[in-house]
């Protein structure tokens, strides 16, 4: 079957982790190089303290705590007659041997999610729609939107009921984006789909494009308590900051008048 490039998705946060190693690294080498002063072995020992509790699994624990634990237990939903399933992109990979582009190790949960929601949603007798937003990001050649489309497709989803937003690249846009689709389409409930560690963020960007979405999560992630330093913590560190960092840009934006401002699509 070839070689998958999922490791493309990966590589962007083996970069930040690198990033960070390399921080901590530089921390300890300045104070290795001033360890002769109280500051040094102070500054010496906080980053060595720092990089413990990063890659044994303390720190990233913590920050996953904060970030997914209000989106841990799934919310019972009560169809209504007109209903709008929202699953966020977060990657395609390019089978090498064959060129075949599909979704990303990392697309599993939410696919598998957006489905059992549809499921659910059809078997109440009422209206169902599933948009899948995403662009390409990663410059595959094919939309994440488009990949997780086919696959939804062959799952059983109805053609007519799949609605697809090719043109985000990042979660900005696909609230951004979708916005319009959901404004056509008047549906009386909105389901958010995507992992408990991105709810928080998304559902923020959503809400500011008045888009009153019910959260369900369709992944958990915990982090391993080492004695060794692990790089799946190291990469749930690099994650969680990623969307605190979200969070504090979306709020320095909104008080430097930078955001579009929020917007209503409608009573849905």
């Amino acid at each position: 079957m070839g070689v998958s490039r999922d490791l493309r998705y990966a590589a962007r946060f083996a970069r930040d982790e690198a990033l960070m190693l390399l921080l901590l690294l530089l921390i300890c080498l300045l104070g290795y190089r001033l360890r002769r002063s109280r500051g040094g072995w102070v500054c010496f020992v906080v980053a060595f303290a720092l990089f413990e509790a990063t890659c044994c699994g303390p720190l990233p624990a913590w920050l996953l705590t904060r970030l997914q634990a209000p989106y841990a237990t799934r919310p019972m939903v009560t169809w209504e007659p007109r209903n709008a399933i929202v699953v966020l992109g977060v990657g395609t990979s390019r089978v090498v041997a064959t060129g075949e582009v599909g979704p990303t190790v990392f697309a599993g949960g939410r696919l598998a999610e957006g489905y059992t929601l549809y499921r659910q949603c059809k078997q109440s007798g009422n209206d169902c729609k599933l948009i899948v937003s995403g662009g390409d990001p990663f410059r595959n050649g094919v939309t994440e939107a488009k990949a997780y489309g086919d696959v939804l497709l062959g799952m059983g989803v109805d053609r007519s009921d799949l609605m697809l937003e090719t043109r985000s690249m990042n979660t900005w846009q696909n609230a951004q984006f979708v916005q319009p689709m959901l404004k056509a389409y008047a549906p009386q409930r909105v389901i958010l789909v995507t992992a408990a560690v991105h709810m928080r963020r998304s559902q923020m960007y959503f809400t500011h494009f008045g888009i009153d979405a019910l959260p369900v999560r369709a992944d958990y992630e915990d982090a391993r308590l080492t004695l060794f330093p692990n790089g799946w913590n190291l990469a749930l560190t690099e994650a969680s900051l990623h969307e605190y960092l979200g969070v504090l840009t979306y709020y320095m934006y909104n008080a430097l008048g930078w955001n579009a401002p929020p917007s209503r699509y409608g009573a849905p």
